[in-house]
């Protein structure tokens, strides 16, 4: 029978590549908005209240990333906590995965 161990290190990868993934989207959408708030300010027929409203839309997006930002970082730490238990699977397919995300995983910012 497979270690329920092996389990939890595999669901905690995922959480930690899945949040990574969605950090690194939500800042692109930041980015994005952004422009896009630039390119409509050079519009001068545009309707104020669209501007306004691709404003609030950037808000949202800008509030998603410390948000999504800090629970990476839980996950990362409940990971980094997981795999410090576990260096006798240490020459398992699934700890040297989460190994290599942990490495990966940038959390400065």
């Amino acid at each position: 029978m497979a270690d329920p161990r092996i389990r939890q290190v595999k669901i905690k990868t995922g959480i930690v590549k899945r949040l990574a993934k969605d950090e690194v989207m939500y800042i692109k959408e930041v980015k994005q908005q952004e422009d896009k708030i630039e390119r409509l300010k050079e519009d001068k027929d545009l309707c104020p209240h669209v501007l306004s409203k691709q404003v609030e839309v950037l808000q949202e997006a800008k509030m998603m990333v410390p948000d999504c930002h800090r629970r990476l970082a839980k996950a990362h730490a409940d990971l980094v906590q997981l795999m410090e238990t576990l260096e006798d699977l240490a020459e398992s397919e699934e700890y040297i995965e989460a190994r290599s995300i942990l490495d990966s995983v940038k959390l400065e910012g």
